[in-house]
């Protein structure tokens, strides 16, 4: 498995679809995913450290798995099927492993609530990956986009 970390959360400007960016601790590959509106706003609030006055649902969730005597230990991106990519929550309790299907924008919402780490699978790595470099001049404007991304650019105001 190949730990990952989250680069950005936002709007595609030309799909103007939410989107978030894994990202390897180097930041030399990426894995674009197509996320929904709710759990691209359950990301962001993590990320720019909003202060939010009641739960949304991944709080919920994390307050009930804690409540429950568990905790979240990772989530794994684990397969890519015609374009939908599927997601693990592992969860510790006690000496028992649990792993909980769910889709991979709320396993990272989840995964960043609890500070857990976040992982895609060997098996998938082929294919989702961006691995900018190359002679593939769409891979290079890919790369030179990520350099200078930042949350600011993907608001629809700019």
């Amino acid at each position: 498995m190949l730990r990952m970390k989250v680069k950005a959360v936002g709007i595609d400007r030309d799909t103007m679809l939410p989107v978030v960016i894994l990202t390897d601790d180097a930041e030399e590959s990426y894995v674009p995913l197509v996320i929904g509106p709710a759990e691209a706003n359950a990301i962001a609030v993590v990320l720019e450290n909003v202060e939010i006055t009641r739960p949304l649902t991944h709080d919920l969730l994390l307050s009930t798995v804690l409540a429950l005597g568990a905790k979240v230990d990772k989530v794994v991106v684990t397969d890519l099927t015609e374009d939908v990519y599927y997601a693990e929550v592992h969860l510790l309790q006690a000496d028992r492993t649990m792993r909980v299907d769910a889709r991979p924008s709320d396993a990272i919402a989840l995964a960043l609530r609890s500070g857990a780490s976040i992982y895609v699978d060997d098996k998938i790595v082929p294919y989702a990956m961006a691995v900018p470099g190359g002679d593939d001049p769409e891979l290079e404007q890919f790369r030179s986009f990520l350099e200078d991304l930042s949350p600011d650019d993907f608001r629809k105001d700019n």
